[in-house]
């Protein structure tokens, strides 16, 4: 076909034709700087901004990964994954607890991965999630934390899982099929390793969901220990969290969790340690009694599937031993008595508290457990440590005043917003053991 004449353009002199190159050259280069900054910029990962990471490495079920660096990260940092629930999503778990801010704080990075498939579930219930190396989502979450580890220099003896629900029992599976990477896991209401199994493609399996699947101790670790056929390494430790009232993945899932952990990392089923750190909840742990048992379950009385509450990552992150504490074990129980008073304005308080040793053995170390009224939050405090700021909160002795003998006292106190009702707390415990108040 020849070209209509209209469209036809007269050659170029030998002079007009060096000007294009030149100008096409320049233009080249002048644009050239720009796009190779934004693919520099496209790689980075902002600092204190959720990002969204591509490319990441092996991930045979489409998972997406978002990624959290505070901005000041420790020269080799831990690494966090933080694990969502069904119908949720990486930013979801973002922004609905604070592990993003307790990174800010102590310089770890947190890796949220993000299901892409209809249910938002996580699959914990094949036989290729269920086994090292098999497939599916723990080999796209084990490649989130390998890119993690290589890109920050991360410490890779300071890798944890945690998640809630479908992540709670993804935690479980990540424990089992990756004992040489994970260092330990918490577990917000999920189920044990290999109880959600199935062979037919489904997700759900309504027998464990119901609790209606026990095994032994011995059985439930032998199907943990069988993920990764032949390792004989260290294995992880595990916490443990289950409300009474769970409705989703009944609450005899939690004993059976227990059976399976505790015959992984060997501890027996006799705890080593059991107290309440707030109300309505028993703490069990096992091979140990401080804050880094191999073992450490937590039951909430009255609570359903839906128990994650604030406060409660940072004591995950204890447990993890992330943060300045979980080195010693706590001091043993005692008598007490609980002096309170509050002081209060339009929006605001002052709590002054008074803890005397009743009993008969001296206290190095106190922790004393309280909640406080619906619509108050502690902002600041002194003489102690107050942590969650609202609900169930616990106060710590500082280094000067963790020394408490018989008949002493100890004061202490804090300041909190409140939207209305300004009481004192009502109830008290001291090292797990009840106090009376006056």
């Amino acid at each position: 076909m020849t070209t209509p004449a209209t469209t036809r353009r007269p050659p170029r002199s030998p002079l007009v034709a060096l000007l294009a190159a030149l100008l096409s050259f320049l233009a080249a280069g002048l644009l050239a700087a720009p796009q190779a900054t934004a693919r520099t910029e496209a790689a980075a990962v902002p600092a204190a901004t959720l990002t969204e990471v591509t490319d990441f490495g092996s991930n045979p079920s489409d998972l997406q990964m978002y990624l959290y660096v505070p901005a000041t990260v420790s020269v080799h940092p831990a690494v966090v994954v933080a694990v969502h629930y069904c119908t949720g999503s990486g930013p979801a778990m973002y922004s609905g607890t604070e592990f993003a801010t307790l990174a800010d704080a102590y310089g770890f990075v947190v890796v949220y991965p993000s299901v892409t498939r209809a249910s938002k579930c996580f699959d914990v219930s094949s036989p290729a999630a269920l086994r090292r190396g098999g497939g599916s989502d723990p080999v796209g979450i084990k490649s989130m934390v390998d890119w993690t580890v290589a890109r920050y220099a991360a410490d890779p003896t300071k890798i944890f899982a945690t998640g809630i629900s479908s992540g709670a029992m993804m935690t479980n599976v990540l424990l089992g099929d990756y004992p040489d990477v994970f260092a330990a896991g918490a577990a917000f209401s999920g189920v044990p390793f290999g109880c959600f199994a199935t062979t037919d493609g489904s997700e759900w399996n309504s027998a464990c969901a119901g609790g209606t699947v026990t095994r032994t101790a011995q059985e439930w670790g032998d199907l943990a220990r069988g993920a990764y056929p032949g390792y004989s390494g260290p294995r992880p430790r595990m916490q443990l969290w289950h409300g009474t009232a769970d409705e989703t993945l009944r609450y005899p899932n939690f004993g059976e969790e227990v059976k399976q952990w505790t015959n992984v990392l060997g501890t027996g089923q006799t705890p080593a340690a059991t107290d309440s750190p707030a109300a309505g909840w028993t703490r069990t742990r096992y091979g140990a009694t401080g804050d880094r048992a191999p073992v450490e379950a937590i039951s909430l009385q009255g609570v359903g599937h839906d128990l994650y509450a604030w406060g409660m990552a940072a004591r995950a992150l204890t447990f993890f031993g992330l943060d300045a504490g979980g080195t010693v074990p706590r001091p043993p129980a005692g008598p007490c008595r609980v002096t309170v008073s509050t002081s209060a304005w339009s929006t605001g308080l002052t709590a002054s508290v008074t803890l005397t040793n009743t009993g008969t053995t001296a206290l190095d170390g106190w922790q004393l457990a309280f909640t406080l009224p619906s619509g108050q939050t502690v902002t600041n405090g002194w003489s102690a440590t107050f942590a969650p700021a609202s609900g169930a909160v616990t106060a710590t002795n500082v280094s000067y005043n963790a020394a408490l003998a018989p008949n002493a006292s100890v004061s202490f106190g804090y300041q909190a917003t409140h939207t209305g009702n300004s009481a004192a707390p009502g109830a008290f415990t001291l090292n797990g053991t009840a106090c009376t108040t006056s």
